[in-house]
């Protein structure tokens, strides 16, 4: 991309993001878009600078409400509407000793991913049942690396470099995705697709899903 272009390019994510936040609710939560929307296809823009301080506050507590409202624990700015690399995470954890354990779901504070990239350390991989905000009404079991190498940056510009494991690192590699128009169906065990209804339910009732994988015929290892 020519210097040129690259300029073009900011100056319309700018004013996309502005028109975006202006168009928040009364709560400042911002509509989640679903599958079938572009900005969940396309390659995200890096952030550089594209928003001015007081703007990226602005939008990064816009997208933490509407991650809390919808709920979930991440939401990538794809999500919307908005291909820049930006991402938002937060997870209280479980309460279920159990699947806390089985899952390595710990709590993870709220935290902001700039420009963020993962890397697979070690070779185990673990499948456990994801669902997504902009895709609503189903999950699937999606094999993830057990641990990963995260780089890139937070919101004031301090570098990341650091190894993140178990329900973490799954976030991480959730959230990443979005900002390469990937989704989790993309990665999905596609025979453990499920409706997030009372049956679906059922499945993630299980801390590992066992039982789903027996029934539905996919294979966990």
């Amino acid at each position: 991309m020519t210097t040129a272009g690259a300029r073009e390019r900011d100056v319309a994510l700018r004013d996309l993001a502005l028109r975006l936040l202006d168009a928040a609710d009364e709560r400042g939560i911002a509509p989640i878009v679903q599958v079938g929307h572009p900005a969940l296809r396309a390659v995200a823009a890096p952030f550089d600078g594209q928003l001015a301080d007081e703007e990226l506050a602005r939008l990064l507590a816009v997208m933490h409400r509407t991650m809390r409202a919808a709920p979930g624990v991440g939401l990538a700015a794809p999500q919307i509407g908005l291909p820049l690399a930006i991402a938002v995470v937060e997870d209280p954890g479980t309460v279920d000793a159990e699947a806390a354990r089985v899952r390595e779901r710990e709590a993870v504070p709220f935290r902001v991913l700039v420009n963020p990239s993962y890397t697979q350390v070690g070779d185990e991989r673990v499948g456990f049942y994801e669902g997504c905000l902009s895709v609503i009404g189903y999950q699937a079991v999606v094999p993830r690396a057990r641990q990963v190498r995260l780089t890139g940056f937070d919101e004031r510009g301090t570098v990341l470099d650091e190894h993140v494991h178990g329900w973490a690192a799954r976030i991480v590699q959730h959230e990443t995705d979005h900002l390469g128009g990937t989704l989790y169906v993309d990665r999905a065990l596609l025979r453990s697709l499920a409706a997030s209804d009372e049956q679906g339910a059922r499945w993630l009732l299980e801390p590992r899903p066992t039982t789903a994988a027996q029934v539905l015929g996919f294979p966990l290892d």
